[in-house]
């Protein structure tokens, strides 16, 4: 947030709190009339769909550790990462408007190998786009209602520390003083 724009922000902010399902909600959206206890609910639900969303880009597409250096490359790698995300998104609405359901019933990874096995096809057998788009359009996500996960890494970290200096200087101390005892 630029100082600017924090300057602008208002002092205090007007509130809304309701209980929906045993879960206080907190919201801007004043007004009852034209924002119900329902839509309020029904959004809540759809929170779910944003977790997943950033789960495919940071696991899915690999955006979970960035490559860059420097700031301005690494802004240019997450907003390859938002185009290639995007392009995707692309596919399944087109491969959903072919069959009449909704974009969000179709499998993104799924999706995503499929774009990149018909991209080797193309260059070998030709290739024609409806295909694919029907293709997309046959794998299905489950219905899950009220899904919850825990946020909790599954894999173990490794048992060696991070490589903080350049490679060619740790392969040196390495080859001069040996392989650091394992941590226990």
């Amino acid at each position: 947030m630029t100082q600017e724009y924090y300057d602008h922000a208002p002092e205090t902010l007007t509130i809304r709190e309701l209980r929906v399902n045993g879960k206080i909600l907190i919201t801007t959206l004043l007004s009852p009339k034209s924002t119900s206890k329902a839509e309020l609910k029904a959004l809540y639900k759809k929170r779910w769909d944003v977790e997943v969303d950033f789960r495919h880009l940071k696991t899915t597409l690999g955006m979970d550790t960035l490559s860059c250096k420097s700031p301005e490359m690494i802004n240019k790698e997450i907003w390859t990462y938002f185009l290639a995300y995007n392009l995707v998104r692309l596919l399944m609405v087109q491969a959903a408007l072919m069959v009449d359901i909704l974009p969000q019933t179709l499998s993104f990874k799924h999706t995503l190998q499929l774009w990149l096995t018909s991209q080797l096809q193309r260059a070998l057998l030709g290739y024609r786009s409806h295909e694919l788009l029907a293709l997309i359009a046959q794998r299905r996500v489950g219905n899950r209602p009220g899904r919850l996960e825990p946020r909790a890494i599954k894999r173990r970290p490794k048992p060696f520390p991070l490589l903080m200096k350049p490679r060619a200087e740790a392969r040196l101390e390495v080859m001069k003083n040996g392989h650091p005892k394992k941590l226990k």
